[in-house]
């Protein structure tokens, strides 16, 4: 069973996407082409990155005449915060746990 999270890691886990959807982040809606002069990968790479960021709902697209614009979806992270936030709190349960048990032993 893929879940949302699945899919989400698997697309940013490739470089050149992840720096696509950092880029869109930081400096909001580009054009294939602006996003493919900076990108050190060709334009046909580019689209293709672009499409599976699209499809794994991270990025939008807008087409204006013969230009496609795209800009972040930030609200797409939201399976991705949630699972690091569960994370974030297992992890201090175990340490809380751990620290526990080091002031019984020093006892």
């Amino acid at each position: 069973m893929t879940t949302a999270q699945d899919v989400l890691f698997r697309t940013l886990a490739d470089p050149t996407r992840r720096a696509l959807f950092e880029r869109l982040c930081r400096e909001g809606e580009q054009t294939v082409g602006a996003l493919t002069a900076q990108a050190g990968v060709s334009q046909p790479a580019v689209s293709k990155h672009l499409g599976v960021l699209r499809r794994a709902g991270l990025v939008r697209d807008r087409h204006e005449g013969r230009q496609t614009h795209y800009s972040a979806q930030l609200d797409a992270l939201a399976p991705l915060v949630d699972w690091t936030s569960q994370m974030a709190g297992f992890w201090e349960s175990r340490f809380d746990d751990l620290e526990d048990l080091l002031k019984r032993m020093d006892q």
